[in-house]
């Protein structure tokens, strides 16, 4: 039997074809797995699965950046410095990657701020000090890619406080060998910054704890103590917070 020229070229389009399309489908079906989990808070599982889309797609930009979230998220539970490094230089390099697909997006910047945070907090104070200048530059893009990002502007009030209240071996370090302090740093821009960050997103109980530890530092003790109520009341979203509430709870009884 003679088989046709145009069977022949159907069969091999089927063949070349078919197989993408079933890639790109199992693609799509764990993108929607990992926002899903991603919106529950779930984020090891999100992360595993975003990581899975990567692994399809390197470039796809939500993949990146929330995977870079969450690696800096995680990290911070973690239960040693050196696993703790390793997760936000994870982060960093799946900001970066973000940042080459989109650098003018607000969350390319955003967590690359976060990252760098994070990873801050676990260096010396050279690093830390060196660190706080990128972080105020990735937060502030952040902000001007989107003004409403409320996570942006919290970064950028834990920037004002971090800052505002190094101590005097940072404060050495930015003198010797930055030729001084970073920025224009102030508790009261803190407050206003996290204020703010509150103002668009009021679910977040990291954001009232941080802004009652700038109050306490202000020693406006008792907007500390108001603000840590109105966190204690708000419903557990995040893996942190019950842990939050009770720093909360900690720090009403040592006011």
């Amino acid at each position: 039997m003679k088989i046709s020229y145009p069977f022949c070229w159907l069969a091999v389009l089927y063949y070349v074809l078919f197989p993408s399309m079933l890639a790109g489908q199992e693609a799509d079906q764990l993108l929607r797995e990992a926002d899903s989990s991603y919106a529950a808070y779930e984020e090891e599982q999100a992360l595993n699965l975003y990581q899975q889309v990567l692994d399809e797609e390197p470039n796809h930009y939500r993949a990146l950046w929330r995977s870079s979230f969450l690696h800096a998220r995680i990290g911070n539970r973690l239960d040693t410095e050196e696993k703790k490094k390793e997760c936000f230089d994870r982060a960093i390099q799946l900001a970066e990657r973000a940042l080459e697909v989109d650098s003018t997006d607000s969350q390319s910047n955003f967590v690359m701020a976060v990252a760098m945070g994070r990873k801050a907090l676990i260096s010396g104070a050279k690093d830390r000090v060196a660190a706080s200048r990128a972080i105020k530059k990735y937060a502030d893009l952040a902000i001007k890619y989107d003004s409403t990002h409320a996570g942006a502007w919290h970064v950028l009030g834990r920037w004002h406080f971090k800052v505002a209240n190094l101590s005097w071996v940072e404060r050495l370090a930015a003198n010797t060998l930055f030729g001084g302090v970073p920025g224009n740093a102030s508790n009261q821009k803190a407050a206003e910054s996290i204020r703010k960050a509150i103002s668009l997103n009021d679910k977040y109980i990291l954001y009232y704890y941080d802004l009652a530890r700038i109050y306490e530092e202000l020693d406006r003790e008792k907007e500390a103590i108001e603000t840590c109520q109105t966190a204690m009341e708000l419903p557990l979203l995040t893996p942190d917070d019950l842990d939050l509430k009770n720093q909360c709870q900690q720090l009403i009884q040592n006011i």
